[in-house]
């Protein structure tokens, strides 16, 4: 705090000139307002550093070198994620061209899953905000694409260098090194291309999903010029492929950015967009609670790997028994023994639309999580106590400030605008982010 407080001296020395700070008359007193932006140029050198692009500022948000964001590839993209059109590999009949990128990462969850495990094929229903979403019961439960981790959110992945929670996708950063675990003939070969994690994992995802990218749908609808405006370069022959339906929502999702919150206006110049609630809040965030230490960036995630003794996924709701790997975190793609229980920090925008939080969906609201971080007393029996990060210990928080970090977590890093990154129509007239029977009267779609 000290460069806060010379802020504050500064402050003092030039509104009292010659006279006297030791006068009441004459004493300032530093508003929250500007306590929180001396913080942060304090925490990184300019409150700017966490200010979240436009959307169209392409050149702006953080993007791979070998896949430029453009405009004609986001248009592409936005299309493809949610196109159930593209689910054309499933198991069973039933399920052809019902679910897409979008059945477990959605707008109206945050951009992520409605439910505590997200379901592609095998999942029928919608309900209001995904949240209706359940088993198909034609389907066994080894027939169905869930995953044995809760759905991260797409938010803010141009600020995640690799991804998933144990971050095995992406060849660059990080993962340089982690070579001997590229796994032929598993979805980690995709790290093989050389693309950053947010490419990788759209490339990978098509495959691992069940979606296909083919020649008769593509021609049989808009996407073929759409594909030909976002790869003008590529030859036509390798022109429409997963590979490049991957670039293009990769380049979408880059673009996908919660920057009409509050504390993205707030940063933007309003200073009446936080409330006092919030704003007190944010200055916990950013100081007492130490949030920031591993949320942190524009996006308030963090590319580092902390074992905090949270449960993996259980109930009687979870399809499938979580695997070894799964649960060992970060050791389960390294096989480093140190990596073990780690996971990635994620980050924490829109969190109010989202029932349940932590890599296995344990805690049902944010204050739960904050609660749980206050006492940093571990839930989950299998990590031990050497596991876990030095990071996580007793915050000392009252009552009242984890309620102004709530307040802070829940409305101020609200963008209530998400729908924006949602298209109106599909080319294939599909309905969308699911088309099954029941989802299409959920949502209203003909």
């Amino acid at each position: 705090m000290k460069l806060l407080k010379f802020y504050q001296f500064v402050l003092c020395l030039g509104l009292c000139s010659a006279m006297s700070c030791a006068s009441d008359d004459n004493y300032v007193d530093v508003t929250p307002q500007s306590e929180l932006e001396l913080r942060l140029i304090e925490l990184y050198g300019s409150k700017d550093a966490m200010l979240l692009p436009l959307s169209t500022d392409f050149d702006a948000i953080p993007s791979d070198i070998n896949n430029p964001i453009t405009e004609a590839k986001v248009a592409l993209g936005k299309l493809l994620f949610h196109e159930t059109g593209l689910a054309k590999n499933p198991n069973m009949d039933e399920s052809m061209n019902t679910y897409s990128c979008a059945s477990c990462h959605h707008s109206k969850a945050g951009f992520q899953s409605g439910v505590k495990q997200g379901i592609g094929e095998g999942g029928i229903g919608f309900g209001v905000a995904g949240e209706g979403r359940h088993k198909n019961p034609m389907y066994l439960d080894s027939d169905m694409d869930v995953q044995p981790i809760r759905s991260p959110s797409v938010l803010n992945a141009a600020y995640q260098e690799v991804m998933l929670w144990n971050g095995q996708f992406g060849a660059t950063g990080i993962n340089q090194g982690t070579e001997a675990n590229w796994t032929i003939g598993t979805p980690k070969e995709t790290n093989n291309l050389g693309f950053q994690g947010v490419e990788t994992q759209a490339i990978a995802g098509l495959d691992v999903h069940r979606l296909m990218i083919d020649e008769a749908f593509v021609n049989g609808t808009d996407y073929k010029d759409m594909f030909d405006a976002a790869f003008p370069d590529i030859p036509a022959e390798e022109r429409y492929t997963k590979i490049t339906a991957g670039l293009a929502i990769a380049a979408y999702e880059r673009t996908v950015l919660p920057n009409q919150s509050p504390f993205q206006q707030w940063m933007r110049g309003d200073e009446a967009a936080l409330n006092e609630s919030e704003m007190n809040g944010a200055m916990l965030f950013f100081d007492k609670a130490n949030c920031f230490a591993c949320h942190s960036g524009p996006g308030l995630n963090g590319m580092d790997f902390h074992a905090i003794g949270m449960n993996d996924l259980a109930g009687n709701d979870v399809v499938n028994d979580v695997d070894d790997a799964t649960k060992r975190g970060r050791g389960g793609f390294t096989g480093n023994p140190l990596d073990d229980y780690k996971f990635k920090t994620p980050q924490l925008y829109n969190l109010t639309d989202v029932g349940f939080f932590g890599h296995g969906g344990s805690f049902t609201s944010v204050r739960a999580v904050i609660e749980y971080k206050n006492n940093a007393v571990k839930e989950n029996t299998e990590v031990s106590e050497s596991a876990l990060s030095p990071l996580f210990t007793s915050l000392n928080l009252t009552e009242s400030e984890i309620d102004d970090i709530v307040a802070f977590l829940e409305t101020g890093l609200y963008d209530s605008n998400l729908s924006r990154y949602a298209p109106d129509e599909l080319p294939s007239g599909n309905c969308f982010p699911n088309a099954d029977d029941e989802s299409s009267v959920d949502m209203g779609c003909d």
